[in-house]
């Protein structure tokens, strides 16, 4: 029986945790045959207890209120009921503030809403990635209707300042949204801390089942979101529809796995991706990490090997090895990653690029033969270990 591919694509999804489907199986996936909002019978209460229970969990990853977190279909959705729900609201200001490195589903949506006649200020990352907090700080003005920065970006994994940027925002008046997609279950996420008004994240990012997400909204700007969509009024007349019962539950058990082993799987994690990382030094000294080399979440390597384009590698490795050249949502395309590009690479450079991601269920075993897969590619015999050389930077992995 053939091998499949080793999964090294953490960041586009995650395979559901088995304890997720386990948990899932137990209760019965037709426990989301009742509607949950349809509390006369048996049947539709027992549907609003597991959806309510589940939000409870939600919550308390995020350190919020129940009432603070909105269903949705995933972070995509949520990201847009986020950003045109506050500028619907918005009735004194016009400007949207963003990166040039943000996912599409933040970026399109807030072009969209620049050909409906807001202003938009789209700035620019520094070459490590990182946004510049002066230049950031020349942006925001007292038009401004909200920032939107990414928690973690979805292809180089740096961490962006959202603690400080929600400060600044909150100077003048405006909203705050994260899109915390690719830090759900890979860091410790605290609502308060982070000084948000709007976070969306994902249910697949993060082990659970596909299909449903969250869009927390902080109790005290509620009124300031517009809703997409109208119809029945469920989830507090934000996001209309019935809620999807079997997924919410296995999200909401998710995140309470995550709340027990975030700590464990950072720690684990870093030591595979370093083993990795020195692992392919080795065998290519001209290899090209992307992104700031520090501030960044444990699991991703977005790298370049000289001579190779990203979809080379993709294609001779696809047998072994299950890669990206980037996010999900742009790797049909045939041209560079936007998020690659805006480190000011040539062309040329940008389309070099491969993500890697790592996670809860990746292996040691799996690292090793990784490695090897990358020696036989470079044409290096397996085994083969050259002297090491003086390294004038190191990676390290954020907790």
């Amino acid at each position: 029986m053939q091998r499949l591919p080793i999964y090294l694509d953490y960041q586009s999804t995650t395979p559901c945790d088995f304890r997720v489907d386990e948990a899932l199986a137990e209760m019965g996936w037709d426990i989301g045959f009742g509607n949950p909002h349809s509390t006369d019978n048996f049947y539709g209460c027992r549907a609003s207890k597991a959806v309510r229970e589940a939000r409870s969990r939600i919550s308390e990853f995020l350190r919020a209120d129940n009432e603070e977190i909105v269903f949705t279909s995933g972070a995509t959705e949520s990201c847009n009921l986020a950003i045109r729900g506050a500028a619907r609201g918005a009735t004194d200001r016009n400007e949207i503030v963003t990166l040039n490195t943000e996912h599409p589903a933040v970026l399109e949506t807030v072009r969209a809403l620049g050909k409906d006649g807001r202003t938009v200020h789209i700035v620019p990352v520094n070459r490590d990635g990182i946004v510049d907090l002066d230049r950031l700080a020349q942006t925001i003005t007292n038009r401004t209707v909200m920032v939107s920065v990414m928690l973690v970006n979805n292809e180089i994994g740096v961490l962006q300042p959202v603690e400080d940027i929600s400060t600044m925002a909150h100077r003048h008046g405006a909203l705050m949204h994260t899109d915390a997609s690719q830090a759900a279950g890979r860091l410790s996420i605290d609502v308060e801390k982070l000084d948000v008004d709007l976070l969306t994240f994902s249910s697949h990012k993060m082990y659970g089942p596909q299909g449903v997400g969250c869009l927390y909204v902080r109790n005290e700007i509620r009124e300031e979101i517009v809703p997409l969509a109208m119809g029945g009024g469920q989830e507090a007349g934000l996001r209309p529809g019935t809620v999807p019962v079997a997924p919410v539950v296995g999200f909401g058990i998710a995140c309470e796995i995550a709340m027990q082993e975030t700590g464990s799987d950072i720690n684990r994690i870093g030591r595979l991706s370093s083993m990795f990382w020195d692992g392919l030094q080795k065998i290519c000294p001209e290899i090209r990490l992307h992104g700031h080399p520090n501030h960044r979440v444990v699991g991703n390597l977005n790298i370049a090997f000289p001579g190779f384009s990203g979809n080379e590698i993709v294609t001779l490795l696809q047998d072994k090895l299950a890669l990206s050249t980037g996010s999900a949502c742009s790797s049909w395309g045939t041209d560079p990653s936007h998020v690659v590009s805006a480190l000011g690479l040539l062309p040329e450079q940008a389309l070099q690029a491969i993500r890697i991601s790592l996670g809860r269920f990746t292996t040691e075993e799996e690292i090793e033969f990784a490695i090897t897969c990358f020696h036989e590619m470079l044409g290096v015999p397996a085994g083969h270990n050259p002297a090491p050389r003086e390294k004038t930077e190191t990676m390290e992995m954020c907790s």
